[in-house]
């Protein structure tokens, strides 16, 4: 099962962004009249669709952004990247009349005067055209400021319990960077999504990417999870030293498991086969993360 399609945007594109001339290659980026100056920050990748079950990954995405004051200063024009039959526009009525709100890719940057790096925050819709041209707009802005690194944040449906914490698995092909940030290298052979492609796009440029993929129950498949977005918004935080707050998602994790345990409680298969996952997991050593490779791997497969 996959999670339900993202959101569209909440306000019109168009208004706020002006095509403020081009990059070498970025011929479908829109800048904000002011670009702002950053030091070797990280690019921080969050896509709806596919691989943001739950709305974890997009959840954690937007909850950084909003922790670090981030401020939007570019986005990706949707036009040649969407099948608009299936992402569609929508229709918006607000103080100023009556526009449409298109599929958003928007990229903001943050400001991190106590580390020794920037950060830059880029959420999205997985395109579903041009896959090659849309990672080259991503690889462009990355140049433009000099991007000393690139993490993908996902997450997908597996066996795992509500009432356990979230497993979150870290991948990297740079083994030095594997080993100074606990990562294990990616084996998996097979289908990919936009995440994939952009990490090879990376590659091919000698750019260091790492990908933090957290486990979503299967039974509640549907439901957001801000759970799984706490512990990528933890992980990812205790990887670059990011000063995030976690204050309002950690009471939405308290309520969502609250309600998911009631909603256990009402089904006997449901609840034993809860049980059977919380006792998998109680015997899992601490350094095992074979189990949520094969159900990303799984994931991957059947998408």
């Amino acid at each position: 099962m996959r999670a339900s399609r993202r959101r569209l945007i909440d306000r019109p594109t168009t208004d706020a962004f002006r095509l403020g001339g081009t990059l070498s290659g970025v011929d479908h980026i829109h800048w904000t009249d002011e670009r702002p100056t950053l030091r070797r920050p990280v690019l921080v990748l969050a896509f709806e669709g596919w691989n943001d079950a739950g709305d974890a990954a997009s959840t954690a995405a937007r909850h950084i952004a909003d922790g670090l004051g981030a401020e939007p200063f570019a986005e990706i024009d949707p036009e040649v990247f969407y099948d608009f039959t299936d992402a569609r526009p929508s229709v918006v009525i607000d103080d100023s009349g009556r526009s449409l709100s298109w599929p958003l890719n928007e990229f903001s940057a943050a400001q991190l005067p106590t580390l020794d790096h920037d950060l830059i925050i880029g959420i999205g819709l997985e395109p579903q055209l041009r896959w090659r041209t849309y990672s080259e707009q991503v690889i462009e802005l990355a140049k433009a400021f000099d991007c000393s690194m690139v993490v993908s944040l996902g997450a997908l449906i597996a066996d795992v319990a509500h009432s356990r914490p979230t497993t979150i698995f870290g991948s990297t092909d740079n083994a030095e960077l594997g080993r100074r940030l606990d990562l294990e290298p990616s084996t998996y052979e097979g289908p990919t999504g936009i995440v994939g492609v952009i990490h090879s796009a990376f590659r091919e440029q000698n750019v260091d990417s790492v990908s933090l993929w957290a486990g979503v129950p299967s039974y509640v498949p549907h439901a957001s999870s801000p759970k799984a977005a706490l512990a990528l918004v933890d992980r990812l935080g205790t990887m670059l030293g990011l000063p995030i707050l976690a204050g309002e998602l950690v009471e939405a994790t308290v309520e969502y498991e609250s309600q998911i345990t009631e909603l256990v409680s009402e089904d006997d298969d449901t609840r034993a086969y809860v049980a059977q996952l919380e006792a998998r997991y109680d015997s899992m050593t601490p350094e095992s993360s074979a189990a949520l490779i094969e159900e990303l791997e799984r994931f991957l497969e059947d998408k």
